[in-house]
């Protein structure tokens, strides 16, 4: 895969030309949407993981699915339910007929793992998909069994219904690079979705690349520079966040709790790094990190009662800090 292109600067001018195709071919089943798509694919080639949340019946497994398929990769879903074991997920040790051991793969082994309704199943649960999203393996009988690369989990959460969930604290949370609010299309887009489909024709969505492209991409992301200016601008943004900070503006010591750790900032570098890329640009400046800003630190910052009373969202007060000099 190293020699496939001439130097660096094709190859980044390749991935650009392939997020192209990619959402052109997502384009033919997945109507509007486009931003969702893009922070998916960032997280993907961030190597970072990506909790969605919306109400049901906006397609987001048809999404996750689809983008799976046009990247050429191994897709399993999970459907989380009170009674799911840990072994559901990582799988388990069996009796073969010889009487020996012997591990089962649970849906976990696949590249790209939908994680339907985390939020539905007990925090034993949880943890387990958590550990194999950190470590990228498993352990079972006392034996570590390694994950496919590239491996990604897409979570959903339902933001609607609270009633026999067990929402993830916000440790757990801050191990997804990003937090995708995924909303109703525009009556337009809505029309569009109706008519695709209510009749019997078929996609077909063809693949732009495979599991060994894709990791190729993923280094060459990491190897996209970054000046200081865009690195400080970046850390400084996650520790406006913070209300006990030094940095942190009277909006966040009025409305913020509790605000985003470093992993913010790593997220902000690596997510400005692949947006850069795929807009042409071969390094990123302060605007690819505000491009990202909003996805990363809304699930890291915890509202207080203040800011509940009043009305102040998450989203306004990241705005506000992606507007402060």
């Amino acid at each position: 895969m190293e020699n496939k292109y001439k130097d660096e600067v094709e190859a980044a001018e390749a991935f650009s030309a392939k997020y192209k195709a990619l959402n052109e071919e997502i384009g033919k089943v997945i109507i509007g949407q486009q931003e969702v798509v893009k922070d998916i694919v960032i997280s993907i080639f961030s190597g970072g993981h990506a909790l969605l949340v919306g109400v049901p019946g906006l397609a987001k497994t048809l999404l996750v699915n689809t983008i799976s398929k046009s990247l050429g990769l191994k897709f399993s879903r999970i459907q989380f339910t009170p009674d799911l074991m840990p072994s559901d997920i990582i799988g388990s040790e069996i009796l073969d007929k010889e009487r020996n051991f012997k591990f089962v793969k649970g849906p976990v082994f696949a590249n790209v793992v939908l994680a339907d309704e985390i939020n539905r199943t007990p925090p034993k649960t949880q943890a387990a998909l958590l550990e194999a999203m950190q470590e990228k393996s498993v352990t079972a009988g006392g034996e570590t069994h390694q994950l496919e690369e590239p491996f990604f989990v897409l979570a959903t959460q339902n933001p609607i219904e609270q009633e026999g969930t067990y929402p993830l604290p916000e440790a757990q949370l801050d191990r997804f690079m990003f937090n995708i609010w995924v909303d109703y299309p525009s009556f337009q887009e809505e029309v569009d979705v109706v008519k695709a489909t209510t009749t019997d024709k078929k996609v077909a969505v063809n693949s732009v690349m495979d599991a060994e492209e894709i990791k190729y991409f993923q280094q060459l992301v990491r190897k996209v520079p970054v000046t200081d200016n865009v690195m400080e601008y970046a850390v400084n943004l996650t520790a406006m966040t913070r209300p006990e900070g030094d940095r942190a503006p009277q909006l966040v010591k009025d409305y913020i709790s509790w605000g985003a750790g470093p992993r913010a900032s790593q997220y902000l570098i690596m997510g400005a790094k692949c947006h850069a890329l795929i807009n042409g640009k071969y390094s990123p400046d302060n605007e690819d990190v505000r491009a990202v800003a909003t996805p990363i630190l809304r699930h890291r910052m915890v509202k207080n009662y203040k800011a509940e009373a009043e009305g102040y969202s998450i989203e306004k007060i990241i705005e506000e800090l992606k507007n402060q000099r």
